[in-house]
């Protein structure tokens, strides 16, 4: 990959006040989602088919992180942290159309799960665009489409990992049917989506044997010059895998040889969740905020519901703003005007976020934890990114409170 992603471009100078003033909207969807159309500038060429038949792209990502920790005496108790180099994420992705039925297209995910030592399919199916009634059926392997965060891939995000909460309650990717929809003006977007675990009851995202999922984003400003707002409400009901669920994060950091917070596996019949999301981004600038409210049928720990979520500002200081899908209701990577490879700073993004996660209800005591994360993205060019990240946080388990500090780096590289 590094001569294609180190290969210069002509200097095209620096972004105008046009190009930063507002979020870049786009209007394309396909079987790929989240999972993206892949950089915005093309350096090569070798890996795209356009035949009589079929159209296919071949992409591809890595990620390899660094963690170190400082812990109090008290977390020290709680967890056993060591510093620590991985591949987080390895993957190739081929995604494309077909020229005699041009409203279906297709995307095969396959990713190297260093966790497992493995390598599993990832985002997999057809894609069947109605344009008649403003929508789209995908079948196959999916997100759910429950949180905005959880639906884009992880190399858009913003932060390192998503908050403990999200990864606590909500799967990384399920199997079925889902239905993205829009209004004709476009400033409402929904989808539905209704999945079974007949085909991943053995992979590791595996948390229900079905479940329902549903999302609607308001876009009162999408597609003017003051920017996005996106105010969406979301619903989800998932059965327990077996008869029994288990909710459990990370500390927000993949390579942590600990859970900071664990249920434990308990009986239960189903959950009920609701999500509520606000992001808005006039330009370079933007906030956002998810929270989740949890609610489990076990009458056996007495019912418990748990929450948790996560509030975020980031600022891009190189003027940059983050495009915005708006078919999708999602977030897509930052574009930097001039690349390091062309002679330019490329774009430096600032984050702040604060996250919180409460698994203490019923006879249940999985733990709290909140941590306050500061960190800056580099994005060298559309292919190449480094991130940088101090983080802060305390766990309340055990009977005790510990404090943990947190230094990660991420290199970060897509095709």
């Amino acid at each position: 990959m590094a001569p294609s992603l180190c290969r210069a471009e002509p200097d095209e100078g620096p972004p105008s006040k046009e190009a930063t003033a507002a979020p870049t909207v786009d209007d394309a969807l396909d079987a790929a989602e989240a999972d993206g159309p892949g950089p915005r500038r093309q350096l090569t060429h070798w890996n795209q088919y356009e035949g009589p038949y079929f159209t296919a792209r071949l992409g591809g990502g890595l990620l390899v992180d660094y963690s170190a920790y400082s812990q109090d005496d008290d977390s020290k108790q709680q967890m056993t942290l060591r510093p620590t180099a991985e591949l987080r994420d390895f993957r190739l992705l081929l995604k494309g159309k077909f020229a005699k039925l041009p409203r279906l297209s297709y995307t095969l995910g396959y990713m190297y799960d260093a966790a497992a030592e493995e390598w599993r399919f990832r985002q997999t199916g057809f894609m069947f665009n109605f344009p008649e009634v403003h929508g789209d059926l995908f079948v196959g392997r999916t997100k759910e489409g429950f949180s905005t965060n959880k639906l884009m891939v992880g190399y858009h995000g913003w932060t390192i990992e998503r908050s403990a909460a999200n990864d606590a309650f909500l799967p990384i990717l399920a199997d079925g049917v889902k239905w993205t929809g829009r209004t004709p003006g476009g400033h409402f977007v929904y989808n539905l989506g209704w999945f079974k675990d007949t085909r991943s009851q053995n992979e590791s995202f595996n948390k229900n044997d079905n479940q329902f999922a549903a999302r609607t984003v308001w876009l009162p400003l999408t597609g003017t010059d003051r920017g996005v707002l996106h105010l969406a409400l979301e619903a989800r009901y998932g059965e327990a895998n077996d008869g029994q669920l288990q909710y459990r994060s990370k500390p927000e950091s993949f390579e942590a040889q600990s859970y900071a917070v664990d249920t434990g596996k308990f009986p239960a019949h189903h959950a009920n969740s609701i999500g509520v999301e606000a992001y808005y981004s006039p330009g370079p600038l933007m906030f956002g905020l998810e929270y989740f409210f949890n609610q489990v049928s076990s009458p056996q720990t007495h019912d418990p519901m748990f929450h948790g979520g996560e509030i975020l500002a980031a600022y891009v200081l190189t003027g940059e703003t983050r495009p915005y899908n708006a078919k999708g209701a999602f977030f897509e990577a930052i574009s930097p005007a001039r690349s390091v490879f062309e002679g330019g700073p490329g774009a430096w993004e600032a984050v702040l976020r604060l996250s919180y996660v409460d698994l203490d209800s019923g006879t249940i005591t999985g733990g709290t934890f909140w941590r306050i994360t500061p960190m800056v993205n580099w994005h060298l060019s559309d292919n190449v990114r480094l991130e940088f990240a101090y983080g802060y946080g305390e766990l309340d388990r055990f009977d005790r409170t510990g404090g943990i500090q947190f230094f990660q780096t991420r290199l970060q590289l897509t095709l």
